[in-house]
C-alpha cells in the first residue's frame, strides 16, 4: 500500500554531483544486480546544519537517481552509548519528521526504523562470526569513542561496525553514500561480503562508495573539528530547528580572525573560510564568486549575510519539522509502512543466508 504524498513546504535543492569510488562491479560475483542504496543516521539529536549540507540534501537527490532506496534510523546502533528509553523513543520521531522534511519521501524511497527489522541484528551475528577482533580493533571509531567511556566501551561499541556492514549487506546494496569519517568502515562491508561470498559462494554485491563535492562544514566555535550534535559549546552547531534569531545570534559569535576582509584560505583563515564554504552550499555559488562579491565587506559584516542566507535556506525545512512533529501518528505510520516495505527485501535475502550458512 502506497503512502500518500506528503503535503510539505518546497524544499529547494542544490544540485550537485556524485561520484561512486569502488576497484570492482558493484554487481559482485553474481552478475546483473538491481542497482540499491542504502544509508542510515542514528537518532541521537536534531540534524544540524553540516548533516543537511554534507549528508541530508544528497539523500534527496539519490531518489531520483536510483530507483531502490532505503534509509534507516538506526536506533540499535544509538544505544552502543547510555540512552534515556522516553528521550530515544521522541527522538526517533523526531529524525522521522526531520528526514521527511529534508525532503525524503516516502514516494520514493523507504524510510524505516531499524531496530523494526530484525533481519539487522541476525545478519549482524552471522558477519560477525566471520570478522577477526583484530580487524574490528584496527578502526580508528573504536579507539575513539572508546576513550569518552574510559577505555571500556560496551561489546556493541566494539562490534557496531559489523552490524553496519549487515545493515547494508541485508538489502544486497550497491552504493553507500558516507563520509570520510565512515570510508573505512565501509571498507570492512566489502571485506565482509568478499569473505561471505569465498566462503558460501557468490551472494553478496560489493558495494560501493558515493562521495560528493560538497565542502565539510566547521564548528562555528572551534574551525579546526566538524560541526557535530554533541558540541558541548551550544553556539558551535546551527540545528534545523533553530530559530533565525538563533542562527544570527550563532554566527554573529562565529570564530574568524583579526583579518576583516573576506577571502577563501581554508588552511590559512579557516574560520572565515568555514563561512564562505557554508555561504556556497547554502547558494550554490562558488566560493571564487562569493569573495568576488563580498569584496568590501568586514567579517563582522559578512557574518550576518551568511546567517541571511542559511536562515532562508533553511525556514521552510524547520516550519516543517514542527508540523510534521505535532502528527505523530503520521510518523509513526510512514515509519511502520516503511518497516514493511524494508522487510519485503530484508526477508528472503536473510532466508538465503541462513540456507547457505546451513541454519535451514
Amino acid at each position: 500500500m502506497a503512502l500518500p504524498i506528503l503535503r510539505r513546504a518546497v524544499v529547494f535543492r542544490l544540485r550537485r554531483g556524485h561520484r561512486a569510488v569502488s576497484t570492482e562491479s558493484p554487481t559482485g560475483p553474481q552478475g546483473a544486480a538491481p542497482l540499491r542504496v542504502f544509508s542510515g543516521i542514528q537518532p541521537t539529536g536534531i540534524p544540524h546544519l553540516g548533516n543537511y549540507l554534507g549528508a541530508l540534501q544528497s539523500w534527496a537527490e539519490l531518489q531520483d537517481e536510483f530507483s531502490s532506496v532505503l534509509y534507516s534510523i538506526v536506533d540499535l546502533h544509538s544505544i552502543t552509548v547510555p540512552q534515556d528509553p522516553g528521550s530515544l523513543r521522541e527522538s526517533v520521531l523526531d529524525m522521522t519528521a526531520c528526514l521527511l522534511a529534508c525532503g525524503i519521501d516516502p514516494e520514493k524511497s523507504v524510510l524505516f526504523q531499524q531496530s523494526q527489522v530484525p533481519e539487522h541484528a541476525e545478519l549482524g551475528w552471522v558477519l560477525g562470526c566471520l570478522t577477526s577482533m583484530p580487524r574490528i580493533r584496527h578502526l580508528p571509531q573504536w579507539k575513539i569513542k572508546s576513550q569518552t567511556q574510559k577505555n571500556e566501551g560496551s561489546v556493541g561499541l566494539f562490534t557496531y561496525p559489523v552490524l553496519q556492514a549487515a545493515d547494508i549487506l541485508l538489502y544486497k546494496s550497491t552504493h553507500v553514500p558516507v563520509g570520510d569519517d565512515q570510508l573505512q568502515h565501509l571498507e570492512l562491508t566489502q571485506d565482509t561480503a568478499r569473505i561471505f561470498n569465498h566462503r558460501y559462494g557468490p551472494f553478496f554485491p560489493i558495494p560501493k562508495t558515493l562521495t560528493t563535492t560538497s565542502k565539510k562544514i566547521r564548528s562555528l566555535r572551534d574551525p579546526s573539528a566538524k560541526m557535530s550534535k554533541s558540541d558541548p559549546q551550544k553556539l558551535a552547531t546551527v540545528r534545523l530547528t533553530d530559530s533565525p534569531d538563533e542562527i544570527s545570534f550563532k554566527f554573529r559569535k562565529a570564530v574568524t580572525d583579526f583579518t576583516s576582509e573576506v577571502t577563501y584560505d581554508p588552511e590559512g583563515r579557516p574560520g572565515v573560510s568555514n563561512l564562505v564554504a557554508i555561504h556556497s552550499a547554502v547558494t550554490g555559488l562558488t566560493p571564487e564568486d562569493i569573495v568576488e562579491q563580498s569584496s568590501g565587506l568586514e567579517t563582522a559584516r559578512y557574518k550576518l549575510v551568511v546567517a541571511e542566507a542559511v536562515i532562508e535556506k533553511l525556514a521552510p525545512i524547520r516550519e516543517e519539522i514542527q508540523r510534521l512533529k505535532a502528527d505523530e501518528g503520521f510518523l509513526r505510520e510512514v515509519l511502520n509502512r516503511g518497516a514493511v516495505g524494508a522487510r519485503e527485501v530484508a526477508a528472503p535475502v536473510y532466508d538465503a543466508v541462513c540456507r547457505l550458512v546451513g541454519f535451514r
